[in-house]
């Protein structure tokens, strides 16, 4: 079937996530063996708006699959959330004959792309967030790869709570989601694991900590999402109240960083081609995503109203598992 475009951009947008360089990659290539020219546009909207692009053939994304960060960069723009923003960044689009655009964020991200549909430049937006917050899909790309760092991260200090019997909070992203803190928690047996989604306070921790010692418990993990609560107070509060030792580390962007893990390679190549195959069929305002391992697209503002129950599951699980 012949593409209803015949070129087309790429962006990323808002905080960088491992796995953006792959669905980039994947974007140029699929475009391109389907005759497709690709845009690359650097620094995101605000990019677009400058007209900052480059033109991207095969052989321009080699050797980034493994990368983390985003070789087009990343920025936030006020000028874009204007109507006169926005004009510009179309100017540019029709200047260049850019007929479609892919781009890879969040929400606010999502929020760009629709306005721009509704005024004539057809997008699709992939999901791109450490945060795993996007209500659209189970999946975004940079979370599986930020949970195996925090895994990673924790294990280590582990091994001096253990030697020394003592305890630690650990702060992980997740201002407004506690994904990562979740799943980190399950995978490295914390204690406790505090989340936006579930009021709790530093009494059930220490309430926790205490069942825990009862059992012979001497070494303890507290995982917190940033938008809870502050590691450092929880840490003291925990060591004047229970006597044990314990000490706060801030994990903070060591867990956007890094190369991809498998897992979301091959889920950013296949967002990548699946966001090229629906622009190629004349298609604007959609998200792409995956639903129980299957690809889905919805239209972009039904998927921003969409609501993603938090897994309480996966939660009552940890605590019921943690002891």
């Amino acid at each position: 079937m012949e593409s209803k475009v015949k070129k087309i951009g790429v962006l990323t947008s808002g905080g960088d996530a491992p796995g953006m360089n792959a669905a980039i990659r994947s974007v140029v290539r699929a475009a391109r063996y389907r005759g497709i020219e690709v845009v690359g546009i650097r620094r995101g909207y605000a990019g677009l708006i400058a007209g900052d692009t480059m033109e991207l053939d095969v052989r321009d994304v080699s050797n980034i699959l493994h990368a983390g960060g985003t070789m087009l960069y990343s920025a936030r723009s006020k000028e874009f959330c204007t109507e006169e923003g926005m004009q510009k960044a179309i100017a540019v689009c029709k200047e260049q004959g850019i007929e479609g655009l892919v781009v890879i964020g969040g929400d606010g991200s999502y929020r760009g792309a629709g306005d721009l549909s509704a005024r004539g430049i057809p997008c699709v937006g992939i999901p791109g967030t450490i945060d795993n917050d996007i209500t659209s899909t189970d999946y975004t790309i940079g979370f599986d790869t930020c949970i195996n760092c925090v895994v990673d991260m924790v294990d280590r200090i582990r091994d001096t709570m253990r030697s020394h019997e003592r305890c630690s909070v650990v702060e992980v992203m997740g201002r407004h989601a506690g994904y990562v803190a979740l799943h980190a928690g399950i995978a490295t047996g914390a204690t406790f694991v505090m989340v936006p989604e579930v009021p709790s306070s530093v009494v059930d921790v220490i309430k926790k900590i205490e069942e825990g010692r009862k059992l012979g418990k001497s070494n303890f993990i507290v995982i917190v999402a940033e938008g809870v609560g502050n590691a450092e107070d929880m840490s003291r509060y925990i060591q004047e109240t229970t006597g044990i030792v314990t000490r706060a580390t801030i994990l903070g962007h060591v867990q956007r960083g890094g190369s991809p893990t498998s897992r979301d390679r091959v889920l950013a190549s296949q967002y990548g081609n699946f966001a090229v195959e629906l622009l190629a069929a004349g298609k604007s305002n959609r998200v792409v995503g995956m639903r129980k391992d299957e690809l889905v697209d919805y239209d972009l503002h039904e998927a921003l109203a969409m609501k993603k129950e938090f897994p309480m599951d996966l939660y009552n699980m940890s605590d019921i598992i943690s002891i």
